[in-house]
């Protein structure tokens, strides 16, 4: 009997220890608000079926800000603040200036929470459901998203810089990138899978249309329409070109055709270790549910270090 408990005890804390993480102990729970702010999980997915009714690209790009302020310095919403004199923020760093979009919608769900429950939620954990909700809005997965999560008190444009992957990525590179936050290369495959929605700026494949050898050419026809080689740098383009608004597995499919728009995103099926799971993930699309959700959960657990001043911002763009 003693040793049952203490096996039962052990079973407990490993499934307890990824959930204790960050800034202060902080302690992550799908219920962390239930009592204190009952109405938060209503009010943000209210907001954010408003946002992509309005317009659809907006669940991409609430994911993509995710994503970005996950992978550096954990998910503190460092992302959200403006430049001060003390620290150049993340904003204006290279993979963000020009692509992540989305701040306004995440400030006026912010302003709703607050006249419910006032100093009470954190912008990360509003940009964590937020996300949650984009993806499952738009067709994909739901899960319960851990929260507890506190926001930064300064933010890094340099550590934006190096720690977020480029469209130009190759798999070793993307691996390592994701392995470096903990997350496997299935992690990495499954996440990928995001860019079955949003759009994409000219400038960012350009390289790939016109240089790589592993394109389908009649789809870099389609994109060289739009995207001249020189000029045009801002013209939009599907990231999916079959269903670039619905939450599904043709991307992958996208991938087996050589017509993933990015380089990185045909690297993850270019004869390499990856090939596997974008076959498994393009047949099965219920695996494919299963283990973004598994792997935007476990994103969703980075957190600052310990020694990050952090606090519950009143507005997700400044320190109070």
């Amino acid at each position: 009997m003693a040793a049952t408990a203490v096996r039962c005890l052990l079973m407990a804390a490993a499934v307890l220890a990824p959930l204790f993480a960050g800034s202060e102990g902080a302690f992550l729970s799908s219920k962390f608000y239930d009592r204190r702010c009952p109405s938060l999980q209503t009010i943000v997915r209210s907001a954010m079926a408003q946002a992509v009714a309005a317009e659809p690209r907006m669940g991409a790009s609430i994911l993509r800000l995710f994503f970005h302020d996950c992978f550096v310095n954990g998910c503190d919403a460092s992302i959200l603040l403006d430049d001060t004199a003390n620290f150049t923020g993340e904003k204006n760093a290279g993979p963000n200036a020009n692509s992540v979009r989305g701040y306004d919608v995440i400030d006026t769900i912010k302003a709703q929470v607050e006249a419910a429950c006032k100093a009470t939620v954190s912008c990360a954990d509003i940009v964590a459901l937020a996300a949650r909700d984009s993806v499952n809005l738009l067709g994909g997965p739901t899960w319960a998203v851990q929260l507890g999560r506190r926001d930064a008190r300064n933010a890094s444009q340099s550590a934006a810089n190096s720690n977020l992957p480029s469209a130009g990525s190759s798999l070793a590179g993307l691996i390592a990138t994701f392995g470096s936050k903990g997350l496997s290369a299935r992690d990495m495959t499954a996440l990928s899978g995001a860019h079955t929605i949003g759009q994409a700026r000219c400038a960012t494949f350009r390289d790939r249309i016109y240089n790589d050898t592993n394109v389908d050419a009649k789809f870099a026809a389609l994109r060289k329409q739009t995207c001249p080689q020189t000029g045009g740098d801002a013209t939009l383009a599907p990231i999916d070109v079959s269903t670039p608004t619905w939450f599904d597995t043709t991307y992958f499919e996208n991938l087996a055709n050589k017509q993933g728009l990015f380089h990185s995103d045909q690297e993850l099926y270019n004869g390499g270790s990856q090939d596997v799971m974008v076959r498994v993930y393009m047949r099965n699309p219920d695996i494919f549910a299963a283990d973004f959700a598994k792997a935007m959960g476990k994103m969703g657990s980075l957190m600052p270090s310990a020694d990050t001043p952090t606090e519950i911002r009143l507005d997700c763009k400044k320190i109070n």
